[in-house]
């Protein structure tokens, strides 16, 4: 099922391969398909592909749904304004905030935590136990310091700052950083900050709630062959590296407003924009350079690109944004009766390059 909403009367070409972009990311297995393109200061929205199997219900295009991992980049914004507030330094180690936090803290600092080169173990992958593991703990709760505590249990796997290696670990001992140096929780400096601000009453941070409030498409996991419904989950397993729900429209708001100037100083936005050196990068599609909580990502018009993508059971993300705004995209679509194979992220990266490049 195809279904156009714009922002204007006529249908342009762009928008056209847009739509028949969606098409293939739902013929390549995805359930249902939200993508928001804007270029030029132009806008629209297309879907495609259903919001449930087994239904002929449209994907909304004003539909919710969990970003997973592109919270990092809402974290680091909190981060860097403390940092302009003089309340973090980002060189200092995490056992000069968080003492015995981790054994090896004195050799981490809160740069090596935000752009991953930390060396921690990522909890994550002691969970990567798909299907029954899953539907056993999906309403479970865990606490940051009980996910952290797996990674201290586990030796370095490399000198911090020496390599890149992507780790929710790191996120998660920065949410503690947070509440340590402001007495509150990320979730609510969030809100403050960013959320309140910028006027995104689409965006949520859910804590142990496993719903997802307001219209959205349904998100599935193939277990035992069969797609299973997963939409509904308790998204503290992911906490500060990846809870919070959004919309495409809210993305959007908030990485234009992140790159017009209006969340951070210049000299804490320089830093969150200078990437690691490619050669520091291994195993992140798309990524060709990592900042701080943020990537720079290949395109194929070599444009300034910067964004994240993200995914969690049930549903997988993208957001980008050309630095002078000029091409910016979110895609969002769930995970329906095919497995996430080769063929569906193909579909992605040309999708992504059809929307910005086109």
């Amino acid at each position: 099922m195809t279904q156009t909403t714009i922002d204007r009367p006529e249908v342009s070409a762009l928008q056209q391969a847009v739509q028949q972009a969606a098409d293939r990311l739902v013929e390549a297995g995805a359930a249902g398909v939200q993508f928001r393109v804007t270029r030029d200061g132009d806008s629209f929205v297309v879907t495609s592909g259903v919001a449930e199997l087994g239904s002929e219900r449209p994907v909304p295009a004003d539909g919710r749904f969990r970003i997973s991992c592109i919270t990092k980049p809402f974290v680091a914004v909190v981060v860097l304004q403390l940092v302009a507030e003089g309340k973090i330094e980002l060189d200092r180690t995490v056992e000069s905030y968080l003492p015995g936090l981790l054994p090896y803290g004195d050799r981490i600092t809160v740069r090596n935590l935000l752009q991953h080169t930390s060396g921690l173990y990522n909890y994550a992958d002691s969970f990567q136990k798909p299907g029954d593991r899953f539907l056993r703990d999906r309403y479970k709760h865990y606490e940051p310091e009980d996910l952290i505590a797996i990674a201290a249990a586990e030796p370095l796997e490399f000198e911090p700052g020496t390599k890149f290696a992507y780790c929710n670990t790191n996120y998660f001992v920065i949410g503690l950083l947070i509440r340590k140096v402001t007495g509150r929780t990320h979730r609510e400096e969030i809100t403050e900050r960013i959320l309140q601000p910028l006027g995104l009453t689409e965006t949520v941070l859910p804590g142990d709630d496993p719903e997802i409030p307001g219209p959205h498409a349904r998100g599935y996991m193939q277990i035992g062959g069969e797609p299973v419904d997963v939409t509904l989950m308790n998204p503290s397993e992911a906490g500060c590296a990846g809870e919070i729900i959004s919309t495409t429209k809210d993305l959007d708001t908030f990485f234009a407003a992140l790159f017009d100037g209006k969340l951070l100083n210049e000299p804490e936005f320089t830093e969150m924009t200078t990437p690691l050196p490619p050669e520091m990068i291994e195993n992140l599609p798309m990524g060709i350079g990592y900042g701080l909580g943020i990537m720079k990502l290949e395109n194929d018009r070599k444009l300034d690109l910067w964004g994240h993508g993200a995914g969690i059971p049930g549903y997988a993300t993208f957001a980008a944004t050309t630095r002078d705004l000029s091409a910016r995209v979110q895609l969002s679509f769930t995970i329906g009766d095919k497995d996430f194979g080769p063929e569906a992220e193909q579909a992605v990266i040309r999708g992504v390059n059809t929307a910005l490049c086109a």
